[in-house]
């Protein structure tokens, strides 16, 4: 039979369990700030009002190619409506080699180089791709390890909780 005090250690250590299994993987702040390529500053708060997508890829990386058309695609069709994509290359080793990537894959959206900066504010990535979207609100709905779709990606936008009323 356990005592008093091993009874409290016990129910102390699951009640941290359970409230580490609710957090998320990993916390995006409510902001960020990120430059892209051509110098271009993207803040949460400017796309109040749109979905954003952030995509953290790197040009070794397969799954991260066979996504890319269908982030383009999404981009080109919506980012007059309701989404901004923002690709943020990973491991690379030089601007110039992400650059001709990017021209030859006719990537449409901005690309931000991942840094120190980049880290400190969204986080260190452990697996890619990896994509977050985050509301209209600003709030991070949604975070995939691995390749996405666009049929993924649509079904969190489109979702059924997402439609608005007439």
């Amino acid at each position: 039979m356990m005592s008093l005090k091993q009874t409290k250690i016990v129910l102390a250590f699951l009640a941290l369990c359970i409230l580490a299994s609710a957090a998320p993987a990993f916390s995006a702040p409510a902001e960020f700030k990120l430059k892209d390529m051509s110098g271009q500053e993207h803040k949460l708060s400017d796309y109040r009002g749109k979905w954003v997508l952030l995509n953290f890829w790197a040009t070794w990386c397969p799954p991260c190619l066979e996504e890319m058309p269908d982030l383009v695609m999404l981009y080109d069709k919506r980012k007059q409506q309701n989404l901004m994509v923002i690709g943020i290359a990973q491991d690379y080793q030089s601007e110039k080699q992400v650059r001709d990537f990017v021209d030859d894959m006719l990537v449409s959206y901005p690309i931000v180089l991942s840094n120190d900066s980049v880290r400190a504010q969204l986080g260190k990535i452990e697996l890619l791709p990896t994509t977050m979207i985050y509301n209209p609100q600003g709030q991070l709905v949604f975070t995939k390890r691995g390749a996405i779709s666009r049929k993924q990606i649509e079904q969190v936008i489109d979702g059924p909780s997402n439609k608005r009323g007439p």
